[in-house]
């Protein structure tokens, strides 16, 4: 018998994903910005590609689609890009102490919708028997307090029975989807459109219908960043985020802080919906919100959760957005060319944020174990 030890080779993975040490915050800033730079420069690339336009030409396209012509000194196409940015804002800022807490919230599209729809349905039924203001105060009332019950719902049975929530709550977009379908269809006489409705609106400053749109959700923005950095409830989302056991063993009541900050999520997704339907369209329908809800979701993680940083990362989506689509329509290209340059610029901040976080490592030599 031969009793000689056998020498075994194991190998090391040929790849070791590594956790990197706290990297300094302006390093880390700079990687994102070269990142967002190069990726806009190669869609921009791809766009001369499939335009035969020069690349100058090619960027001239997406300003003039983002701002207009700056020599006609109209500025309405400015406001329009305030407002994109204004809605898609507002959506990242509802979903943001949601996620904060790691309640994956992805419902922000169905609790705009319902809170729409509820802003809808007073300015139709009750725009003839109510003064103006009390009028306004009843859509703004029942906005978010429609949201904030499409918010509650998952909320509930999460702290009861533990339900996976983004499953839930990507569930009850569709349901509030065929609810405004069903609602469209009755009120629109079968022909699928409401016209636009003169009563309940919000009002209009300096003839400038978005301002009031971008007023609000400025205002949401500052009491966001002071309620999660500062405030008693936003420690104990931050708690809760961390570890629920922790939150548990300092006297957190984990399922209120669930409820309470699902409740506050669904209800400012309320108000984008009343902003889209009683400050911008007059109108509904299931492309109301046009997906905002789930591009919000990247904003608020790319974002890092701090409402300030979001203003930038929201106002480069809603440039590459309206600039492609821009693009798109010049030259004759798919409806979806927007969609395609938003997604790898999204992708590659993505990619940016791992590299951020981690670095590869490969394997450079064998080993031998005798056993």
């Amino acid at each position: 018998m031969d009793n000689t030890k056998a020498v075994k080779h194991h190998h090391e993975p040929l790849v070791h994903i590594v956790k990197r040490d706290d990297m300094p915050s302006w390093k880390a800033w700079l990687i994102r910005i070269a990142t967002i730079v190069i990726s806009i420069f190669l869609m921009g690339c791809l766009s001369t590609m499939l335009t035969e336009k020069s690349l100058f030409e090619t960027f001239e396209m997406m300003f003039r689609g983002v701002f207009g012509r700056i020599e006609s000194g109209s500025t309405v196409m400015l406001w329009k890009y305030l407002q994109e940015i204004a809605i898609l804002l507002c959506l990242a800022l509802a979903l943001t102490p949601a996620f904060k807490m790691k309640f994956w919230n992805c419902g922000a599209e169905g609790q705009a919708l319902m809170g729409g729809l509820a802003a809808m349905m007073c300015m139709i039924n009750l725009g003839q028997t109510l003064s103006y203001p009390v009028l306004l105060a009843v859509v703004i009332i029942t906005s978010i307090l429609a949201g904030a019950v499409w918010g509650l719902i998952p909320a509930i049975f999460k702290a009861l029975f533990n339900t996976n929530e983004t499953l839930f709550t990507l569930m009850m977009n569709y349901i509030a989807t065929q609810i405004i379908a069903y609602y469209v269809y009755i009120v629109g006489g079968g022909s699928n459109i409401i016209q636009p409705v003169a009563e309940g609106n919000l009002p209009v400053i300096g003839n400038n219908r978005y301002l009031i749109n971008i007023i609000i959700v400025a205002v949401i923005c500052i009491f966001m960043y002071i309620y999660l950095k500062y405030s008693k409830h936003g420690y104990e989302i931050s708690v809760v985020g961390e570890s629920q056991n922790t939150a548990r063993y300092i006297g957190i009541n984990v399922k209120k802080v669930i409820i309470r900050t699902m409740v506050i999520s669904g209800a400012l997704c309320g108000v984008a919906g009343m902003l889209l339907v009683a400050g911008t369209d007059h109108s509904i329908n299931t492309n109301t919100v046009g997906g905002q809800g789930f591009t919000a979701i990247m904003v608020s993680w790319l974002g890092q959760f701090n409402p300030f940083i979001m203003v930038l990362m929201t106002g480069v989506i809603c440039f590459l957005r309206l600039g492609a689509s821009k693009v798109a329509d010049t030259c004759m290209l798919n409806a979806s060319f927007a969609d395609i340059v938003v997604g790898v610029v999204i992708l590659c901040v993505v990619g940016c944020e791992f590299f951020i976080r981690y670095s590869v490592k490969f394997r450079h030599s064998k080993k031998e174990v005798k056993e």
